[in-house]
């Protein structure tokens, strides 16, 4: 399994990333499948860096705000306007129950088409896991002022040369505050991206909305999780800072997103896939 790190940063676009936007692939013995962990505002230009619109198998969303799902309108546009016919199925749109009419709403279309000719859209129900390909997807509810809000557990198996099969996990924890969800999201897993949004000391009068590095440390060394990659940090945090923060509460390989890195799950962080650092987007 194979993570890009399209968008990262926290909140809103910045000038080295845009929002939250991770691409995710595995093969099933036949072909690449290709699942998007959110695409927030900024992000669908970076993703054509490395890959044809044509190929999303799935997007994911965690939650409904802009910095998580806002280019979906633009993937609408790309989808219904493409002059030469878009000639796949429905792109599948897992979200909380209002995404298809806040998405068409957004857009200022009516609820009745909305999107939905474009887009064929499920909610999630929390623990219940899907099957999109290879991977198995489970969303764990977790504490963010949203409707609905959730951490992503991703799973997917994979067969070597030799026949040996593995088993893959990755969890996104969305936007979250500590909360149980989050530690159940992330339970023995190979790698835990998790929002470190706020900074100790600064943000400590505001509850229920974002992690420092400190709780999202303590949350992967609750949950076990073999390696950290902190993420969605706003443009005025010092990412040194986090990292300092996290190293507080947890001792396992941590790292902290760059858009533009790809990491094998399976693999240290030492070992970046490849290094493409976009400086603007």
């Amino acid at each position: 399994m194979k993570l890009t790190i399209v968008g990262c940063s926290g909140s809103f676009p910045g000038p080295a990333s845009p929002a939250s936007c991770y691409l995710v692939t595995a093969n099933d013995g036949e072909r690449d499948w290709r699942i998007l962990l959110d695409l927030g505002n900024g992000s669908l230009g970076a993703l054509q860096r490395y890959m044809d619109l044509r190929d999303i198998d799935a997007v994911l969303l965690t939650h409904l705000h802009p910095d998580h799902c806002m280019d979906l309108c633009g993937l609408h546009v790309a989808v219904h306007w493409d002059p030469a016919g878009w000639n796949r199925d429905r792109i599948k749109v897992w979200g909380p129950a209002a995404t298809a009419d806040r998405m068409a709403t957004a857009y200022g279309l009516e609820l009745d088409p909305g999107m939905h000719e474009d887009f064929e859209f499920s909610h999630w129900t929390p623990g219940q896991p899907q099957q999109i390909g290879p991977f198995t997807v489970t969303p764990y509810p977790v504490r963010h002022p949203a409707e609905e809000a959730y951490a992503l557990r991703v799973e997917a198996r994979s067969t070597d040369a030799d026949g040996v099969e593995t088993l893959r996990t990755l969890a996104y924890s969305g936007d979250t505050d500590s909360c149980p969800g989050l530690e159940a999201a992330a339970r023995d897993t190979d790698v835990f991206l998790c929002e470190a949004a706020f900074h100790e000391g600064r943000d400590d009068g505001i509850e229920g909305v974002h992690l420092t590095g400190l709780r999202a440390g303590a949350a992967a060394t609750a949950a076990n999780a073999r390696r950290l990659l902190l993420t969605h940090l706003p443009v005025w945090n010092d990412a040194s800072v986090s990292v300092a923060e996290a190293r507080r509460s947890y001792s396992g390989d941590l790292a902290v997103a760059v858009a533009g890195v790809s990491y094998d799950v399976g693999s240290p962080f030492t070992a970046p896939l490849a290094v493409q650092k976009a400086r603007s987007v």
